[in-house]
């Protein structure tokens, strides 16, 4: 796309001058029956620096004033306009009628085949106007407050102006078809809508700054136990290193059958394994073998046992045969060869 070039007089702030024309070779026949409508004076149109002149001198004139739409909008903040139960009432009393005017500043029928329009001192002086009045009270108590919302709002309406003078509607030449009298005109076609939703776009809300991200750091649950697997097979209360026992180091149940749990968890609670010392067993006695399955009583108790234990004679009890004499063991040695093995030869 070939870079577009306007005249001085498009920019921001400049004032109005004649319009840059630039014509094509052959001029177009709605161009040249455009011309012979408006002229009151009858001027031949035959060659292309006739229809230049023309053009020129009326799109220059005072008078060349172009409609481009038209604005209804409040006359007041919102929180000042009138509530009624008609709406008409209303629309006569809140609402105004803002016409968008601006003269031609550049008519390119060569390589563009457009028409550029710019808006007149006193349409940008009403839409500054209402900008600052209206539509920058409305958007700020629309919004909640900061420490810099007036520098951000009066930053917002000097952009405004800015943009409202820098404005600049350019559209196909044949929008000239709309030339009246004394170089004034209309937009036609569907236009008019094009050049409405341009100008509302320069009016641009006031946006707060972002909520600022605050990361909030949750402190790790404590549970009564730690999680960790290695502790769940742990007791609670730690063992004492003591010397092995040897498995008839047992201390018999209570042979009474009332006792509860509670007395008999205590008195193994205060008596410690080191501090066991029993008699040691005659070894030549053991339990009888049954297949029987143990029932909870058999299990439990020692009283209610399937056979009852045999009362065996102590060593000391039994007569000896031999003699008392001191000797090792309290056994006459010195007689062994009185006793014959059964397996001597």
């Amino acid at each position: 796309m070939p870079t577009v070039l306007l005249p001085a007089s498009a920019a921001a702030f400049a004032p109005r001058a004649t319009p840059n024309i630039v014509l094509n070779t052959k001029v177009d026949p709605w161009l040249t029956a455009t011309l012979k409508r408006i002229n009151r004076i009858k001027r031949p149109l035959n060659s292309v620096p006739q229809h230049f002149r023309c053009l020129t001198e009326t799109l220059s004139s005072p008078s060349a004033i172009w409609t481009l739409c038209s604005l209804m909008l409040p006359k007041a903040p919102d929180a000042e306009l009138r509530k009624d139960s008609n709406p008409l009432i209303e629309a006569l009393f809140n609402y105004q009628l803002l016409y968008i005017e601006a003269y031609v500043v550049h008519v390119d029928m060569v390589s563009r085949n457009e028409v550029a329009f710019k808006l007149t001192p006193e349409t940008i002086e009403a839409l500054v106007e209402y900008h600052k009045d209206v539509h920058s009270v409305d958007t700020s108590a629309s919004t909640w407050n900061w420490s810099e919302k007036e520098v951000q709002l009066k930053k917002l309406q000097e952009d405004f102006v800015q943009a409202a003078n820098k404005f600049v509607y350019r559209t196909n030449a044949t929008a000239l078809e709309g030339l009246e009298d004394d170089g004034a005109g209309e937009l036609l076609s569907g236009r008019s809508e094009e050049v409405k939703a341009a100008i509302m776009g320069l009016f641009l809300p006031l946006l707060p700054p972002p909520p600022r991200v605050v990361d909030v750091v949750r402190p790790t649950p404590l549970l009564p136990s730690s999680t960790g697997a290695e502790n769940w097979w742990h007791p609670t209360l730690p063992l004492s290193q003591s010397a092995p026992v040897d498995s008839w180091k047992v201390v018999p149940s209570s042979p009474s059958t009332t006792s509860s749990g509670d007395s008999s968890s205590s008195m193994w609670a205060t008596i410690g394994l080191n501090e066991l010392q029993l008699p040691s067993p005659t070894p030549s006695y053991s339990q009888p073998y049954t297949t029987t399955a143990h029932s909870p009583p058999q299990y439990y108790s020692s009283s209610t046992s399937s056979a009852p234990i045999p009362q065996l004679p102590l060593p000391s009890m039994m007569q000896q045969p031999c003699s008392t004499s001191v000797g090792y063991g309290g056994f006459g040695w010195e007689n062994y060869h009185s006793f014959a093995l059964p397996y001597a030869m």
